[in-house]
This record gives structure tokens, C-alpha cells and sequence, in this order.
């Protein structure tokens, strides 16, 4: 499940990604204009500029901008940045610890939650903010906004 620390950082990064090229954005407009708490948004944006998809400056003509084009930056790698890994520490690539109340080769819960990571892996490190920045809603299957 994404947090609100993931959810917020990539509201922060469409955000910064909808401005034009090396324009900033001071942290207060992007809490109020995507109804961010500023202090967790603050602490958020420092990740990012840490991880590298974010740059700052400070001062009267400071804020924050992407620090790569939005078609360079993979969801996948911010959730992962922001969250950790993307699947339950069983079926988890980088984070894997053996459950010591199964065996790996039977588990049924264990293989079904490695079919659930690669799924959610697909989609998330196949698609850029460029994308999610661009993204039509109005082709989203009517289904899947019929189940939130």
C-alpha cells in the first residue's frame, strides 16, 4: 500500500513536473496547491533532493525543480525511495527475510505475493512522471473507479 509520505512526494513531483523547464516552486505553493501538510512536505522534498530527482535553492528566488526531465524519473524508484520495497518482505527482491513458519517451495501465500510484486513492479517501473504527468483519466476503466 502506498503511504502518504509516497503519495504526497509524487503529488510534489507532478507537480514540479506540470511547471515549465527550471522553473521553481517555493514548498508552500506545492503543499497549498495539492493540500500537503508544509512540514511533512519539507521533509519529503529533502528525500527527493537526497535521492537525486529534485533540486533546491535557497532564498528570496529559491524552491525546488526536477533535477531530470520527468520522462527520466521512474514511479517505481520514487515509491521505493519514499516507501521501500514494493512487496511484503517474503516475496521482496531487495529486502527478502525467509518466513520461518513455511517452506518457500509450497507456500502458496508467498508465491502469490511474488505474482502480486511483479505486477505492481510492471506497472510502477515502466511508467515515467512524464506519463503520470500526462496521463488521460478519461480512458481509466470505468471498473477500476467503480471499486475506490
Amino acid at each position: 500500500m502506498l503511504t502518504k509520505k509516497g503519495k504526497y512526494g509524487l503529488k510534489a513531483l507532478v507537480h514540479l513536473a506540470s511547471l515549465p523547464a527550471g522553473q521553481l516552486a517555493f514548498v508552500n505553493d506545492i503543499a497549498v496547491a495539492n493540500n500537503i501538510p508544509k512540514k511533512f512536505l519539507d521533509a519529503i522534498l529533502g528525500e527527493l533532493r537526497n535521492a537525486g530527482f529534485v533540486q533546491s535553492r535557497k532564498g528570496k528566488e529559491g524552491g525546488y525543480r526536477l533535477a531530470r526531465p520527468a520522462s527520466e524519473i521512474k514511479i517505481g524508484h520514487v515509491v521505493r525511495v519514499l516507501d521501500g520495497p514494493l512487496a511484503p518482505i517474503c516475496a521482496s527482491r531487495t529486502q527478502y527475510q525467509r518466513c520461518e513458519d513455511c517452506d518457500e517451495a509450497t507456500c502458496q501465500v508467498r508465491h502469490m505475493m511474488l505474482e502480486v510484486r511483479q505486477a505492481i513492479a510492471e506497472v510502477l517501473d515502466n511508467r515515467s512522471l512524464a506519463a503520470m504527468r500526462d496521463a488521460d483519466n478519461d480512458d481509466f476503466p470505468a471498473e477500476l473507479t467503480s471499486q475506490i
